[in-house]
């Protein structure tokens, strides 16, 4: 799923070539992000457009060759100018006045043409990794690109014979040049698959019609006179930096080096570049008001993960304990919706700035299938929403003063402060209740080759950069940690994830956000929620994401005849909020609901659970010491691997298998299970005052 969707998009025809464009948000300022080569195409902003269009408008187009433009065959269609008229034609199509350019690697070319050529319509270009042939190239690549060759290794593969003969492995080849930088699978298989989009015959097409000339670029490298920002890395393998640093010269330019980075910044470094841009378009964005320090609130900035409601229960628990240790501290949530609607229904404050961030748990709804949900990819696929949410968290807290922040699975959060660990400024805690990506049967040794370049990516920023997490809790208790490795990572074992894990987290114990011996007696508390002690009362909940409507319509399908073998059995179902009710089955004895708050009060209540496999649901009933059935999602590591193994390790439930289970199996399994005493291992009910105790400490030592 996108993180932003265009508000407006379309087609302009120029000369019979139909250019498809895009629109994003509103306001004076425009920044047109233009296409590079046309081995890929306008989704390589796809970093920089949902950030930008929240503070001006963004325009984006297609470059001819790519995407939804058209592919002429004729040759004298790539020239430079042709690229630049498109600009032209899509600025005028969509009203815009004057822009802002941002240009990537061959697009340098359109880039200075319409800077140099349309001053009155270019306000200030940023150039990244310029492919303008400033500089000799590196001696590798001296290539005889248009000839039939004895061999194709190495560069030679940049070959126009060789692409019409392997042209995925040329892409493959090129890409993993363009992004060397260590554990960049995503980035390489994004452009792979861009690449994809277009032939081997195209991208031929356009090198023999591009027309670059050293004399004629310098000439309208002196015709420049706006703003100019290039931004090149000294490790790009395409285009040497020296190129970057003569054009910033040529045009009276400012040059940013960054060192370590490729010919991809904008994929790879997105938050470093994106910070670029915005300085040098909106310089006077998020200067931060000042408080005296004698007059300031303490305040913590909370970010509760959106996938599951588990996360903001055992959040609300823990901020309640911490607001016992420290009652002058005033808790703010980032947050998205389901949570906040959890939230604001225990009257906590929500940043306004919480509706600007993209929505996880739409994504991974959209990823799912019938009760599937690959887990591992769903993340690695946010990863464009990851980057649009930090963005977000870094205004706030340019903006605002925090004493800390606590981040519970805010994955954004935790790898772009390790990526960037100069944007600390504030204590940080970290939470998680699984560590390491297990990679699953279905995805082979593709799928086990790169979790374990995730989990190695972790382990060494946390190496790395120690100080980024001033805490790391994991919520659980050792034996509840799976005995694995976290892979095999370039022919080298990595460490045991309980060994690590133990060095390098700190022990809250399950926190569940309620303690069972509080609540009142069952029969008290069957009464309050107007259950009749003649009836049998099975829960059927699937959480807050939205994925488990297959696994409802299963349940709901096997309730006749479950009621057939216990006539006494009443089912409520709850859905969720992001689930239509109406498009289930109706029967006396079955109840269906969206939401009820304070569900933990029905589970400790009911004979029998039947959920999903997700950790929270789960363990409430664990800790209320329910007989219940769960279904794991198909392909989602973390509940067939993580959560299973914490089961196991107390003891409790019935895991069935979706697939392989009907209505009629749902039905017997009801009637074998519900009311049936179970003897689970205790779960501690202290979670939550011992996480804010550890918190507290960091906030004391912050004084």
């Amino acid at each position: 799923m996108r993180a932003k969707i265009p508000d407006k998009s379309g087609f302009v025809i120029r000369e019979n070539v139909k250019i498809y464009y895009e629109v994003f948000g509103t306001g004076d300022t425009t920044i047109l992000f233009l296409p590079s080569w046309s081995i890929g195409h306008s989704r390589i902003w796809k970093a920089q457009i949902p950030y930008f269009s929240r503070y001006g408008r963004v325009i984006t187009f297609d470059g001819r060759g790519n995407g939804k433009t058209d592919r002429p065959t004729d040759p004298d269609k790539y020239k430079i100018s042709e690229f630049a008229n498109d600009a032209i034609a899509v600025m005028n199509e969509t009203s815009t006045k004057d822009v802002y350019l941002v240009s990537l690697s061959r697009g340098s070319h359109w880039a200075l043409h319409l800077t140099a050529l349309y001053p009155n319509r270019i306000r200030g270009s940023i150039f990244i990794a310029p492919a303008l042939g400033l500089k000799p190239s590196f001696p590798e690549r001296q290539l005889k690109i248009y000839e039939e060759l004895d061999n194709y290794d190495g560069w030679n593969k940049f070959n126009v014979f060789y692409w019409k003969q392997n042209y995925e492995d040329f892409l493959n080849f090129f890409f993993k040049n363009m992004f060397n930088e260590l554990h960049s699978t995503k980035q390489i298989e994004d452009c792979v698959n861009w690449g994809l989009d277009t032939t081997p015959e195209i991208l031929a097409t356009t090198m023999y019609g591009h027309d670059a000339n050293l004399e004629k670029t310098i000439e309208l490298c002196s015709k420049v006179v706006q703003p100019v920002l290039v931004i090149h890395g000294d490790n790009d393998l395409i285009i040497h930096q020296d190129t970057g640093i003569e054009l910033a010269k040529l045009v009276g330019g400012k040059f940013i080096n960054l060192i370590g980075s490729g010919h991809g910044p904008m994929g790879r470094d997105p938050i470093k570049v994106n910070l670029l841009i915005k300085n040098f378009i909106y310089p006077e964005i998020n200067t931060q008001n000042w408080e005296r320090a004698s007059i300031r609130k303490r305040r913590a900035l909370y970010i509760s993960s959106p996938i599951g409601l588990g996360h903001a229960q055992r959040d609300l628990a823990i901020a309640n304990e911490l607001r016992n240790l420290h009652p002058d501290l005033e808790i703010i949530w980032l947050a998205q919706h389901p949570v906040t609607k959890f939230l604001e229904a225990n009257g906590e404050k929500i940043h306004p700035s919480s509706h600007l961030l993209s929505n996880e748990s739409a994504h991974i709804e959209d990823l799912s299938d019938e009760h599937n949900l690959h887990a591992f990819q769903a993340l690695r696929e946010m990863d464009e929403i990851l980057v649009t949410n930090f963005m977000v968290f870094y205004d706030i807290t340019r903006e605002e003063n925090y004493d800390i922040w606590i981040g519970d699975e805010s994955w954004e959060l935790d790898y772009f402060l390790h990526e960037n660990p100069e944007l600390k400024t504030a204590p940080y805690v970290w939470f998680t209740d699984f560590v390491g990506y297990l990679p699953m049967p279905s995805g082979g040794e593709r799928e086990a080759h790169i979790s374990s370049d995730y989990n190695a990516e972790m382990i060494s920023q946390i190496a790395r950069y120690p100080y980024v997490r001033d805490l790391s809790i994991f919520v659980g208790n050792p034996d509840d940690i799976v005995p694995n490795s976290f892979g095999n990572w370039n022919g080298e074992e990595l460490p045991n994830i309980r060994e690590w894990t133990e060095k390098n987290y700190s022990f809250s114990g399950y926190v569940s956000g309620f303690d069972p011996s509080l609540l009142p007696e069952n029969q008290q508390l069957r009464e309050s929620l107007k259950f009749k002690s003649s009836e049998k009362i099975c829960i059927v909940t699937v959480g807050g994401s939205g994925v488990g409507t297959h696994l409802l319509h299963k349940v709901i399908n096997s309730f006749t005849l479950a009621k057939e073998k216990v006539p006494e059995l009443r089912m409520i179902v709850v859905c969720g909020p992001r689930i239509n009710t109406e498009i289930f089955a109706k029967a006396d004895g079955l109840e269906i609901h969206s939401y009820i708050h304070n569900l933990y009060r029905y589970l400790a209540a009911c004979d029998l659970a039947i959920v999903q496999g997700g950790l929270t649901t789960t363990m409430e009933l664990t800790a209320s010491n329910k007989p219940f059935i769960y279904f794991p999602l198909a392909d989602h590591f973390e509940q067939n691997y993580h959560v299973r193994k914490r089961l196991d390790n107390y003891g409790a439930g019935r895991m069935m298998d979706f697939k392989k289970t009907t209505s009629e199996d749902i039905a017997i399994a009801i009637a074998e299970e519900i009311g049936k005493s179970v003897n689970y291992k205790q779960v501690e009910t202290d979670g939550a005052v011992r996480a804010a105790k550890l918190i507290s400490q960091i906030l004391n030592n912050n004084q």
